[in-house]
């Protein structure tokens, strides 16, 4: 039971950030969505430092900084890198390959710096949840193929997989809590200049703050603590994976609360990116890269 348990956190954290999407479209339309994006670290940064310092157990001593500020820095550079990218070339390309090469970096990332190679079970997985995931948001809109665009999904896609190794790292020494907290809240400093640069009167309206405190707390905060949580005992690919139910979130959302249509097509993409989530949840054992992993190296 223990076992299964981690993996559901992280699916359960990919469920909370499939609610991005829905809340970004009842901001104000004052909001731009890099600035949602920075208030969404400020917000999450603050709840999850808060809780750290109300529980006390937060402990300075042998916290790797290069490695905190490493993977702070992974975390806010996706924020603008995949709103960027969406903006250039579309929603659906830019969202595709930004979650769609995520896993594929996050494996290829494990099988060069830990020698971990991605079990059969993991390759089938990411390639249905990826095929999954095109056949969601190919007919979502007219395609508009950008290499500036690509490269930036492309980059995003890259930042979310060394963000999650990384953690992964931290969270082997230290409490998910504060591994979060100290991350998020390194992150919310390094975008803070964009909350200068963009209007930001629509914060102190009675929606906007509840976009921000949703996407802050709920999307943010303990959706990443889910995540840290899973990462304990997931590997980091798997873990990018199973987080491609955020995009399966996103469209049964549209559907049930913002009245938006699928076609055939994206319900066949929603049943094999389920059938690809699935696989991971019901077969762990088979996952070789399971153990937790101990200064970089996974434990036998």
């Amino acid at each position: 039971m223990k076992r299964k348990l981690p993996p559901v956190f992280v699916l359960l954290a990919a469920i909370l950030w499939g609610t991005t999407g829905t809340t970004q479209a009842l901001a104000p339309e004052a909001a731009h969505p890099i600035a949602i994006g920075a208030t969404r670290l400020a917000v999450g940064g603050l709840f999850l430092l808060l809780v750290l310092l109300v529980i006390g157990k937060f402990n300075f001593r042998g916290w790797p900084i290069k490695t905190t500020l490493l993977a702070s820095f992974c975390m806010a550079l996706y924020q603008p890198l995949f709103f960027s990218a969406v903006s250039v070339t579309g929603v659906a390309i830019g969202t595709v390959v930004a979650i769609g090469s995520a896993p594929i970096f996050s494996g290829l990332i494990e099988w060069v710096y830990v020698k971990n190679r991605p079990s059969k079970i993991w390759w089938n997985s990411t390639f249905l949840s990826i095929i999954g995931c095109l056949f969601i948001f190919v007919n979502k809109e007219s395609l508009l193929v950008n290499p500036i665009g690509i490269i930036m999904a492309l980059g995003a896609g890259l930042s979310f997989a060394s963000y999650t190794f990384i953690s992964r790292t931290l969270v082997e020494n230290h409490s998910p809590l504060s591994v979060v907290a100290v991350v998020f809240t390194l992150s919310a400093i390094y975008l803070s200049p964009f909350l200068f640069i963009y209007n930001m009167s629509w914060i102190m309206s009675f929606r906007g703050m509840g976009v921000s405190l949703q996407l802050g707390i709920m999307a943010t905060g303990i959706a990443y603590l889910l995540f840290s949580k899973g990462l304990v005992h997931v590997s980091s690919s798997t873990a990018v994976t199973l987080s491609l139910a955020e995009p399966l979130t996103a469209a049964l959302l549209g559907v049930f609360l913002l009245n938006e249509t699928l076609t055939i097509t994206s319900w066949f993409g929603i049943l094999l990116l389920i059938l690809g989530i699935g696989i991971l949840l019901w077969f762990p054992k088979k996952l070789k890269s399971n153990e937790p992993v101990k200064n970089g190296a996974r434990i036998s």
